[in-house]
This record gives C-alpha cells, sequence and structure tokens, in this order.
C-alpha cells in the first residue's frame, strides 16, 4: 500500500493530512524521500552539459522538497506531539537523515560542480538573491567537509551520526524529568498565596491523575505562578530544586556525560573542519563574526548592566529582610519577592492584570495588529487538519484578497509537548517556474489552559510571549523570496531575534494594548492607570533580567569557544562562569546546564548572545516606530519590505542599514531598560 506521506496532498493548499497519517508511516516514507532526493542529486551529477547556475545551484536548490516536508512534519511533532514510539523513531530517524546530509554535502562530483559555478561568480550575471544563494551553497560544502580526505570524512559522518542522537537522547531526559515530577499538595494551609485561578487548575491537574488535593507541575503554567505567589517558602525551594536539577540525578536520564560528549565532538568537527573552536566554525556565518566579537558585545553589557543589578539586588534584599526577615535571599526567592516589590512600587499584581488578558482576546488583538501594520487578514479555518484538538488554524490573506499563509497555533500544555515557546515551519515559501508557492507556518506556546470556571488568562509575561512568536511568524508567513532555503527566518541566527523580539514592544503600547486588553466578564477596557504601570514597570528589575541572560550567553561560549577537554565537571564548570554574574548563593544540588536545551537540543549552540544582539537590533528599530507612530504604515512597510520579506537573500546589516538608516547603537537597549540615560 502507498505511502500517504509520499503523495501530493488532496487538501488546502497542500497541508498536511494528520488525521490520516500514522506514526508507523514516517520511517518508510522518509527513506522513500530521501531515495527521490537521491535521484535529483544523480540528475545534476550525470549531465554532460557543463556546470551552470541553472543546471547545478539552482537545481540543487530545488531538490527535496518533499523531504523537507515529511521531515519537519516528523519533528514538529515529536516536539508538540510526541510519544514513545516516536521518540524511539527519531532515534532511527536521526542517523539516517544525518548520514543522507552528509552523503550530500561529501558527494565530490556535486561539489566539483557547485566549486566550478562558484569559481566564475565574478562574471556570471546573477542578482543579490542569486548571488547569496551561490555563497551559501558553496560554504555548507565547504563547512561540512567537502574538501576534506576519504578519511577525515568517515570520521566526519561517524561524530554527526552521534551528534544527532546525542541531541534527541539529552531533549528526551529533560522532558522525562519534567514530566515525572510532580509537588502533590493535601493541606490547604500550602496553597497560601496562590491566585483562586492557579488553585483551581492545580486541582483540575489533580483530579486528571485520579488523585486528592492538588498537583503543580514542572511545566511552565504550573511551575511560574507557584514560585511567583506560593507563601510556604519550603515548597518553593522544593519546586525550584526541582526545576533546576532536571536531568542532573545521576540516573538513566542525566545529561552530564551527554553534554560533554556534546562538547568535545563539537570541538573535535571544527578542528576537522579547520576551525579553532566550534564557536569559530558557527560564528563565521553570524552577524557578530567570531567568539573575541561575542565576547566583547557580552562584557560591554555586563560592565554597563552589573552595577545596576547589584542595585537592584540589594534593594530586593533589603525589601525581603523587612517583609518577612530573610537573612539571605535565595533563588527561590527570587520571583516571589520580585512580584511583591512590584506591588508595592507600581500598586501592580499580575493577578489583577489577567482578567484583561482572555486568550481569545489577546490573538485577536495581535491579528488586529498584524492587520494596522502589514495589512494582514487571519480566517479561522475548518477545512484545515490538525494534530491535535488544541490547535487553531487559520488561513492568512493580505488587503487585496491574495493568499500569503497558512498559520496554525497551538497554545496549552500537554504531555507529550516539549516546555517553552516556539515557531516553526511546515512548507517554506519559494517560487518555482513561475508558481508561487506560500508557507505553512506554526506558533506552540504553554499557556494556562481553561478550566469549567475561567477561561485561559495570559500574565502579561505570557502575552508578550505569545508576541514575540507572533513576531516570528510574520517573518515566516510574509517571506517573498525565490528560494527555499533563503525563505522566512532562514537568517543567520543573531538576526533572526530582530522581528520577534521587536513585535514585543506593542504590548507596552496603549493604542495596541487598547485593541485587546479587554475584561473577559466585564468587556471594559483596561484602565489607563494599568497601562501607565505597565509602561513603567517594564523596566522594573531589568539589571537582574539582563545579567542572568548575559550567564547563559557567556556559559554558551565557555562550552563552545575553548577546548572543552578540561571540563570535566559539568557543574563545577558551571559555578565558575556563574561567578561573574551570580547575585544569588550557588546550590550545589541544582544544574542549569543539563536542561539547557538551547545549546543542547536546539540549533543555538555558540549562538544564545543573539538573544541580548537581537534586543539591541530591536530596541534601536522600534525607536524609528516610537518616533513616526508604532502603526505608521510607511515605516511598517520599509520594515516588511527591506527585513520580513527578505529572509537571508542579503547581509542582514545591509538590510537593517537600508531600513533604519543607519547601524544600530547598543545604548539603545540600555537606554529602552533604563540602565543609561536618555
Amino acid at each position: 500500500m502507498s505511502n500517504i506521506l509520499n503523495k501530493t496532498f488532496d487538501t488546502f493548499n497542500q497541508t498536511i493530512p494528520f488525521s490520516k497519517i500514522k506514526t508507523s508511516d514516517f520511517p518508510e516514507a522518509i527513506k522513500t524521500e530521501i531515495d527521490h532526493t537521491r535521484a535529483e542529486i544523480d540528475a545534476i551529477t550525470d549531465t554532460t552539459e557543463a556546470p551552470s547556475f541553472e543546471n547545478t545551484v539552482e537545481a540543487l536548490e530545488y531538490t527535496g522538497l518533499k523531504l523537507d516536508v515529511v521531515t519537519s512534519t516528523f519533528f514538529n511533532l515529536n516536539s508538540a506531539e510526541t510519544n514513545e514510539e516516536m521518540q524511539k523513531l527519531a532515534q532511527e530517524i536521526s542517523p539516517l537523515l544525518s548520514e543522507f546530509s552528509n552523503d550530500v554535502r561529501l558527494n565530490t562530483e556535486l561539489f566539483k560542480r557547485v566549486k566550478a559555478v562558484y569559481e566564475q561568480k565574478d562574471t556570471l550575471t546573477l542578482n543579490a538573491e542569486q548571488h547569496k544563494l551561490l555563497d551559501k551553497q558553496y560554504k555548507s560544502f565547504a563547512r561540512n567537509g567537502a574538501n576534506l580526505n576519504e578519511e577525515q570524512k568517515t570520521v566526519l559522518r561517524s561524530i554527526d551520526k552521534e551528534l544527532s542522537q546525542l541531541g534527541l537522547k539529552f531533549g528526551e531526559h529533560v522532558l522525562a524529568d519534567t514530566n515525572s515530577y510532580e509537588l502533590h499538595i493535601t493541606d490547604e494551609k500550602d496553597l497560601s498565596g496562590l491566585p483562586e485561578g492557579i488553585i483551581e487548575a492545580a486541582k483540575h491537574e489533580a483530579e486528571s491523575s485520579g488523585k486528592d488535593g492538588w498537583i503543580f507541575t514542572l511545566n511552565y503554567p504550573s511551575y511560574i505562578p507557584f514560585m511567583t505567589y506560593a507563601d510556604n517558602r519550603e515548597l518553593r525551594k522544593k519546586l525550584s530544586f526541582a526545576f533546576g536539577s532536571k536531568a542532573f540525578h545521576g540516573d538513566d536520564f542525566d545529561n552530564k556525560e551527554i553534554i560533554r560528549k556534546i562538547i568535545n565532538l563539537r570541538h573535535q568537527r571544527a578542528q576537522l573542519l579547520g576551525y579553532d573552536s566550534h564557536a569559530h566554525y558557527v560564528l563565521e556565518e553570524r552577524m557578530a563574526r567570531s567568539p573575541k566579537e561575542v565576547n566583547a558585545f557580552l562584557k560591554e553589557l555586563l560592565d554597563k548592566a552589573k552595577p545596576a543589578a547589584e542595585r537592584e539586588f540589594t534593594q530586593l534584599s533589603a525589601f525581603a529582610k523587612e517583609l518577612d526577615q530573610i537573612d539571605q535571599l535565595e533563588k527561590w526567592d527570587s520571583t516571589y519577592y520580585s512580584e511583591k516589590l512590584k506591588q508595592k512600587l507600581f500598586n501592580l499584581d499580575d493577578e489583577k492584570l489577567k482578567p484583561y488578558f482572555k486568550l481569545e482576546n489577546v490573538i485577536n488583538g495581535v491579528f488586529e495588529i498584524a492587520g494596522e501594520l502589514y495589512g494582514l487578514k487571519f480566517e479561522p479555518a475548518q477545512d484545515i487538519d490538525k494534530y491535535h484538538a488544541d490547535v487553531q488554524t487559520y488561513k492568512v490573506f493580505d488587503e487585496s484578497g491574495k493568499f500569503i499563509a497558512v498559520f496554525y497555533a497551538d497554545f496549552h500544555p500537554r504531555k507529550g509537548k516539549r516546555n517553552g515557546a516556539w515557531m516553526t515551519v511546515y512548507r517554506q515559501q519559494y517560487r518555482r517556474n513561475n508558481e508561487e508557492v506560500r508557507p505553512h507556518i506554526s506558533i506552540v506556546c504553554n499557556f494556562t489552559k481553561p478550566t469549567p470556571t475561567k477561561p485561559s488568562l495570559l500574565t502579561f509575561n505570557e502575552v508578550t510571549t505569545l508576541f514575540h512568536e507572533f513576531g516570528h511568524a510574520l517573518h515566516g508567513m510574509l517571506a517573498d523570496t525565490t528560494y527555499p532555503g533563503l525563505s522566512g527566518t532562514n537568517v543567520y541566527w543573531d538576526f533572526v531575534e530582530l522581528p520577534s523580539q521587536i513585535f514585543e514592544n506593542w504590548c507596552y503600547e496603549k493604542e495596541a494594548l487598547e485593541k485587546f486588553a479587554t475584561h473577559y466578564e466585564s468587556g471594559e477596557m483596561i484602565p489607563m492607570e494599568y497601562v501607565e504601570k505597565i509602561r513603567e514597570s517594564a523596566s522594573f528589575l531589568e539589571g537582574m533580567q539582563t545579567l542572568r541572560q548575559l550567564s547563559f550567553g557567556l556559559l554558551d561560549m565557555s562550552y563552545h569557544g575553548v577546548d572543552p577537554k578540561a571540563i570535566n565537571d559539568i557543574k563545577s564548570h558551571e559555578s565558575e562562569v556563574f561567578k561573574q554574574t551570580d547575585l544569588y548563593p550557588d546550590n550545589p544540588e541544582t544544574c542549569m546546564s543539563t536542561s539547557f536545551s538551547h545549546i543542547f537540543h536546539g540549533g543555538y549552540s555558540s549562538g544564545y548572545y543573539s538573544y541580548k544582539w537581537a534586543e539591541v537590533l530591536d530596541a534601536d528599530a522600534f525607536e524609528l516606530f516610537k518616533e513616526k507612530g508604532i502603526f505608521d504604515r510607511e515605516v511598517a512597510k520599509s520594515f516588511r519590505n527591506n527585513i520580513l520579506s527578505k529572509g537571508g537573500t542579503e547581509d542582514p546589516m545591509e538590510l537593517y542599514k537600508r531600513f533604519r538608516g543607519k547601524e544600530p547603537e547598543p545604548d539603545a537597549l540600555l537606554r529602552r531598560a533604563g540602565l543609561i540615560d536618555k
């Protein structure tokens, strides 16, 4: 029987027919598409025609399009709706794909043809996007071993295969520890301080497990409110230790040895390819070109933020001492006393704000803001299949009625879904043979579920998370390029966060909040005093937040910017790095590295600094919106035409300068954060 995944989908815009796909379909489908792609590549290398841009570089770019759809579907589901069968298959499929990728990149005849075109690039009549594709394609061979001898290529294949399996294992261990822990409370007095909605959700969690009382988990919608509001300090400590010690228990799910293997294999791979370190390898293809530049950037921000962070920590410590006679502020006190101090200084309580941020209203507000800026319209689509009942589906159109994208939104936590929030792609935008292929874009979050008596009400932090991921989605949806590999979010990693982070700024603006911040029961608009307080509190404890982000960037570079052979004890190494940013005492029972999925499971190795890098870009860029008006169509049009639609077709700094008229200023971020005078 033929596999549905290998067919052309008979659905709207060839969307994925999730309900008709079985998990067991994937291995065969992927093997079939690998064979198809091999045949496409053989057709390129077998031709007797001299290598040209069209018959080699462009032809190669359009190979494996169906393989991309099938694999992205599998791995997206493995993050958002996984199970044991899928995780087991991932361990089988990942090495297959890694091996095939190496077969392509180490294909001598194919590389010869690409290299022949690359060597005559200055004599070819190519536009900017074609130049970028040729450059990217040549480098993808050279940077992945095409110039190595056969023995070295064999070593590279072995390293890549092992790295793909280790990354998957790392993520599975974190998910297993997240799912296996629960804080089961049976004494009602232990709920002191917790908001009614959080208590109700915990009651619902316990009932779902067939237990009495209340259950709190390590999923963010449960964990964060408990750490923010629970008066019981010992229970906060207990939950904090559970969260901070994921995959750090010396058991089958421990990640310490996996980290050591990953960092050493990455270093070995970089050296094999002629680079000093993994960071040197990665940063060659970033706006920040070297570890030296990244470390200088992090140090500049650290030097400016640390005095402010230390003042804030002193203020917070004094407040906790005065309120509860706390002699030493600990990590499990941080969110709790920060929230109480914020309430005192700004009379602003997340629980007061939540009724104004009903999930459905916020989604509609996001759509309205995107409409006002970019002319987009979002229509709910019942005829688009989905992988879970919680998923919402939309067709996106522009002002003229032209179809722009398919948009999936998946908002609530469940057992088969990893923590956090992310944007992803099921199909890229591209053009081929005068046909326009529009993208299928998804955002996945973990927001509080509705309960029998309350809808899903978001904290303000969750509102900014939704805006952040939707900013990424806009980058994917508004893509307007010829080649899939340069489309949407296929940009340098320290540029990819600009569209997401700039979109968060609208959350703090009165004109934007008026579009969606209405009370879920009364329908009244959010009081303007709350809006002012949101704005005033935007930079509350920003020094401490900045230090925290910088600590992760520094830790990332410490693993990847040097020869890691000397890193034997992961916890000791982490503690040493954090000394330059630590405000709280270190706890031997916890280790952040063992669940640092961004760099050991995701794609952020040697790239965590990019969040702060992109914050500089977004703060500088938003100053232009503030100057001209946050809904100014000309500024929005320029941002769309120069940033959102262009993907990776040109150098990001050139694109940025075309939008802004100048290079970004780091002080724009520090001004917004209140860390230097405006």
